[in-house]
């Protein structure tokens, strides 16, 4: 049975080449020209993912992203033709799954919605992962440290998740985002750090001195496998 798209797009040129195209690969593609339209084509359907531009003419792509995620799971690629970073990691915390900036190649389009597609459909891992007194707990999207809520946001809560479940490993932090979201780091290489040093502040005893999340210098971090 054929994957549904819902595709939120305001140019109609650009639409129309990526429902052919999509068309074309196997996929059926339903089209909305503006944020209210697409929200409400979502609430009605059952889509397996959502293709949405940021830059719509009546409200943000933002915040139809945002009221998505609050709705439903559907992996959401965000389009963006906005030269500044913010947007995206904004757009990737709320909790889109990928981005693609303009003009792009629609073969990039097509393996970027594949690969979200295949994370969604992959086995689903152990909802809670424990190390000493931290628990990790994916199916909540929580982390908690002796019983206690950690304050994270999406985020940072999926970089804790990805060292952890590599515990052991020296991650870098083209690997870890390639982990979160498939792409290079680009702008968001050290947006790692930053999100590093926030995690740490909500499961570290003493965050000065790290034992959970350890820098490894030149290489990136490690998880510690064996926790008190």
């Amino acid at each position: 049975m054929a994957e549904r798209i819902l595709l939120i797009e305001d140019d109609p040129r650009l639409a129309a080449m990526v429902r052919e195209y999509l068309g074309a690969a196997g996929f059926r593609v339903t089209h909305a020209a503006n944020g209210k339209g697409g929200l409400a084509l979502h609430g009605r359907g059952a889509f397996d993912a959502l293709v949405l531009d940021l830059m719509l003419p009546d409200m943000d792509g933002l915040e139809v992203c945002r009221q998505v995620r609050a709705q439903a799971d559907t992996p959401i690629l965000m389009l963006t033709a906005r030269g500044d970073a913010m947007d995206r990691v904004v757009g990737l915390e709320i909790g889109a799954d990928d981005y693609l900036p303009k003009p792009f190649e629609p073969r990039e389009l097509l393996a970027r919605l594949r690969a979200i597609l295949r994370r969604k459909s992959g086995p689903a891992p152990r909802d809670v992962l424990r190390f000493g007194r931290l628990e990790v707990d994916r199916g909540a999207r929580r982390a908690r440290l002796d019983g206690n809520d950690c304050l994270l946001t999406s985020h940072q809560f999926a970089l804790l998740n990805a060292l952890a479940d590599h515990a052991g490993r020296v991650m870098s932090r083209d690997a870890l985002m390639d982990l979160l979201k498939g792409e290079t780091a680009e702008a968001f290489d050290r947006s790692v750090d930053v999100h590093v040093s926030r995690i740490r502040a909500a499961i570290e005893d003493d965050p000065k001195k790290p034992r959970r999340i350890i820098t490894v210098r030149g290489a990136g971090y490690v998880f510690a496998r064996e926790q008190d």
